[in-house]
């Protein structure tokens, strides 16, 4: 079965086009739930008019249903709560001076 800790090194390969950093590094992936093989994801964008929200969602949920053991994934969009640059790593913030 895979584990969440898997399935955010998978997301770690979506990145936001405009800011180039990971979408968990960014803090937008609000949370994972697995049950059996199936994985729903929850996450924000850092906009609600992202143009790049089509494509960004779509390689969330090709990366996590390429992971071995997962037969079907979802992506959620939420912007509940909404995104701040607070949901960035602190060491990423620290070095991009926010």
């Amino acid at each position: 079965m895979v584990t969440e800790k898997e399935v955010k090194k998978a997301l770690r390969k979506v990145k936001d086009p405009e800011l180039n950093l990971d979408v968990v590094v960014l803090g937008l992936v609000y949370g994972i739930e697995i049950q059996d093989q199936h994985v729903h994801v929850t996450m924000s964008l850092t906009s609600p008019m992202c143009p790049a929200a089509g494509p960004i969602l779509e390689q969330a949920k090709q990366e996590v249903q390429a992971l071995e053991g997962v037969a079907s994934a979802e992506v959620e969009l939420t912007f509940e709560p909404r995104w701040t640059p607070e949901r960035i790593d602190p060491m990423i913030r620290a070095a991009l001076g926010i």
